[in-house]
């Protein structure tokens, strides 16, 4: 045989051989062999997923005992599994594999989180959590006007006040009430659990329960990062905090609102003050521009729930990304049941079956809401796009990517010319006072978000690592919330009160960094897409990127669809580079896209002579731990 046809053959050889084998080392039978290994725990691995997320949802769509206790036992039981399968894979030492891809198999693998612990330990967490959630979720109040009436739950009803009231007392009334009942009971169950997870992190070869949560974002150096971040963010709040300070002085008084200092929580619109949105009315910065009432438009058309989620379908669908299956609209929990208790905190579901995903909320006809679909939609297409991969590849390879999908397509789905698009707006391009008007609206959720998102899980932190004593521990959140964002709460808080526990990401266990850092990468995100889709260009009035509206743009879902369906089967700085040309986290796109109205708080901001920045809180006790400033 010549040369020519040697090298044809090898050509062949090569091609017919499976995608990501060479004819080198990675060909040997122990590589095939780890593969096969891998294939066939994947697929037991799904079934155990699926296994627990049914039981998951069925418990948080009818908090019962019952259901609380079936879904603890799938967890335990599947814990032992996950076990034993990370001993198989050291013990095989499938690590050190030649393949890249069997190392990061083994790696992920190998991160046991939880199930590391003995079956009583382990029992006793998911017992503490659980415990916490379901206290959460039944968790009611007293009516300010009828103290007898104690059946108010979160959403709708104590909600429904703190957006629309503007009576201090009753405010903090139910900022207390709801902080008495669903926080300080459950001040043994969070202790409990910080004795667990830090026993769990230990046998994990972590520091703490903070460094396992770390190591998710795979570099050493994200922590620092997240905290330059932060610093970079921080004139920009600065400003929005004095200009909504002074409007709230205005407003209430200078007893009630004091011209510098904490902003109490209370008077913000929202129990965690993780967004001032609903009390956008005091704060305009044009008021004789009024906001269109997106809300009264969709009353106005017949708008309903299944409107919101058929909407949200064809944006993707636009893309040119998969349609809901069927079975999301058959078995989503989209509205509040009438007859059970239900987790009415959103969240969408994959069960790792037969594109089984789902949605769990209780949904109302607002343009709240509006944005919330979207946003749960995202994580949903994010699972039907990576769906092929297999299951330990089944999620995002940076914990910030999930949350920043569904928003990224929100940015889009708000801009007043997609507004106009779909009928809900006359004007799909503002004039330059509506345009800040807008921006400034944005703001108080995306901007003010930021101090609230970073102050949770750096408590957290200093919780897991010991570094705050348990004798502080609420004295000590209230001291971070204080020093990061400026804003206490309405009444004096002792460490016989407990408030932690009335957030619900703590309760539920949930790392709560990815949503700071989906904060920024989502702008990230959407430059990449908006660029994608012809829809802004840097320095062209005309093509913003506030106003850029990504539906229909073919080119922006095959970008998108590529970057989600890689799913966590490569490192989160290389899927970034490919879809944006970036490899870091980086606050500029976000700082572009609220440029106008930065410029516009500080010139406002000197003319009015508001005061900036605030000093420590008055509502703990002095003696209370140190600064926590990074």
């Amino acid at each position: 045989m010549g040369a020519c046809n040697i090298t044809v053959l090898l050509l062949v050889i090569m091609l017919w051989l499976p995608h990501g084998l060479s004819m080198g080392n990675s060909c040997s039978a122990s590589v095939l062999e780890a593969r096969r290994f891998f294939e066939l725990e994947n697929e037991q691995l799904r079934r155990r997923f699926h296994e627990e997320f049914l039981s998951g949802y069925n418990y948080n769509t009818n908090v019962t005992e019952a259901n609380r206790q079936a879904m603890i036992e799938v967890y335990a039981r599947n814990a032992e599994l996950n076990k034993r399968l990370a001993q198989q894979i050291k013990s095989s030492d499938y690590v050190q594999s030649e393949d890249a891809d069997i190392r990061r198999q083994a790696e992920h693998l190998s991160k046991l989180g939880a199930s590391a612990l003995n079956a009583d330990d382990y029992l006793a967490l998911q017992n503490a959590i659980s415990s916490m959630q379901t206290n959460y979720a039944t968790a009611t109040v007293c009516s300010y006007t009828n103290r007898s009436d104690c059946s108010l739950t979160l959403e709708p009803h104590i909600q429904e006040r703190l957006s629309h009231s503007r009576d201090p007392a009753e405010l903090a009334w139910y900022w207390r009430e709801w902080h008495d009942k669903s926080g300080t009971p459950m001040r043994q169950n969070f202790a409990e659990y910080v004795r667990l997870t830090r026993k769990a992190s230990q046998l994990n070869g972590h520091r703490s329960y903070a460094d396992y949560w770390v190591q998710f974002y795979e570099d050493p150096d994200f922590e620092r990062q997240l905290d330059a971040t932060f610093k970079q963010l921080l004139p920009f709040y600065r400003q929005l905090h004095g200009y909504v300070r002074f409007r709230l002085r205005q407003h209430y008084g200078p007893d009630v609102m004091p011209a510098e200092g904490n902003i109490p929580i209370s008077l913000l619109g929202n129990m965690w003050g993780q967004s001032w949105n609903e009390l956008l009315d005091l704060f305009t910065p044009y008021p004789e521009k009024p906001f269109v009432d997106v809300k009264a438009e969709m009353e106005k058309q017949g708008y309903t729930v299944q409107k919101l989620f058929e909407l949200g379908d064809q944006f993707f669908q636009s893309l040119g990304m998969r349609a809901l299956p069927p079975s999301f609209w058959n078995l989503s929990v989209l509205t509040r049941p009438d007859d059970r208790h239900v987790v009415c905190h959103a969240s969408a579901w994959d069960f790792y079956q037969d594109s089984d995903v789902r949605i769990k909320m209780c949904t109302e006809v607002d343009s709240h809401y509006f944005y919330v679909v979207h946003h749960e939609l995202g994580h949903i297409q994010y699972y039907l796009q990576y769906e092929q991969q297999p299951a330990v590849y089944r999620g995002a390879p940076n914990p910030g990517f999930h949350e920043a999908v569904g928003d990224v397509i929100a940015l889009s789905v708000m801009s007043a010319k997609h507004l106009k698009a779909i009928g809900l707006i006359e004007n799909g391009r503002l004039d330059e006072k509506s345009r800040i008007n807008q921006l400034f609206k944005q703001a108080l959720s995306k901007i003010v978000f930021l101090p609230f998102g970073y102050a949770v899980d750096k408590y957290r932190y200093a919780v897991f690592r010991n570094e705050l004593d348990e004798s502080q521990w609420n004295c000590g959140f209230w001291q971070m919330r204080s020093e990061f964002g400026g804003v206490e709460p309405p009444v004096f808080r002792t460490e016989k009160d407990f408030d932690p526990p009335a957030k619900y990401h703590i309760d539920a266990d949930v790392e709560y960094l990815r949503y700071f850092a989906a904060h920024i990468f989502q702008f990230q995100f959407h430059k990449a897409l908006c660029r994608k889709a012809g829809q802004y260009a840097p320095n062209n009035s005309r093509l913003t990127l506030d106003n850029c509206d990504i539906f229909g743009s073919k080119a922006a879902g095959r970008s998108l669809s590529q970057f989600l369906s890689k799913g966590n089967s490569r490192h989160w700085k290389e899927v970034l580079e490919e879809f944006t040309g970036e490899t870091e986290m980086d606050p500029a796109a976000l700082l572009e896209y609220f440029e106008p109205l930065y410029q516009w708080l500080k010139q406002e901001n000197s003319r009015l002579g508001v005061p900036l920045g605030w000093g420590p809180t008055d509502k703990i006790p002095s003696d209370c731990c140190g600064t926590f400033s990074t």
